[in-house]
């Protein structure tokens, strides 16, 4: 209780030209995080160059909690790689092993994916009528991962409190701190 008594004296005693030094500080950390974001999508060529793994659906491979990077590139998908995919209608990602690619007379390409943990092909996930993926579809191919990392990410959709609680105070660290 100590803590906030003295969070709270010291935004009070704070100037307010020092306050909007604080919040300005508090703002670039943001933009900057957007920044490289944007970035990353941009070298990746992918909508989003970095996802965590939330089911088990890819084991022994990937484990629930990893983070993976991806890239997307211009070259063919091949039987084997890691891919992940978005369906029309669903708002989370999924990552499976590309499984069979079927190559058209016109130069595209679709392919069908499975999890490495699941016995049946990924058909029963696509849309209605939908048999094959393609590449408007896919969001990039892994790259490489880290093991476990992503668990912070999976216990803070678990927990939204927990994600506010911990935004706050890491606010509350920015404007109450002085260099």
């Amino acid at each position: 209780m100590n803590f906030i008594n003295d969070t709270i004296q010291s935004l009070t005693n704070m100037r307010q030209r020092q306050l909007a030094h604080q919040i300005i500080n508090l703002g670039l950390i943001v933009t900057s995080a957007l920044m490289i974001w944007k970035s990353l999508m941009v070298v990746t060529n992918s909508e989003s160059p970095v996802v965590v793994v939330l089911s088990g659906s890819m084991e022994p491979a990937f484990q629930r909690g990893d983070i993976l990077f991806l890239w997307l590139g211009n070259s063919s998908f091949r039987v084997g790689e890691i891919v992940v995919f978005k369906i029309e209608g669903r708002d989370i990602p999924i990552v499976h092993r590309v499984i069979k690619v079927h190559e058209k007379h016109d130069g595209a390409v679709d392919v069908l994916t499975k999890g490495d943990n699941n016995d049946v092909d990924d058909r029963g996930l696509y849309a209605p009528d939908q048999r094959w993926l393609n590449k408007k579809h896919i969001i990039g191919r892994a790259v490489g991962y880290l093991p476990y990392v992503g668990m912070v990410t999976i216990i803070m959709n678990d927990y939204p409190y927990l994600k506010y609680a911990l935004i706050g105070l890491l606010g509350v660290f920015v404007l109450t701190s002085r260099e």
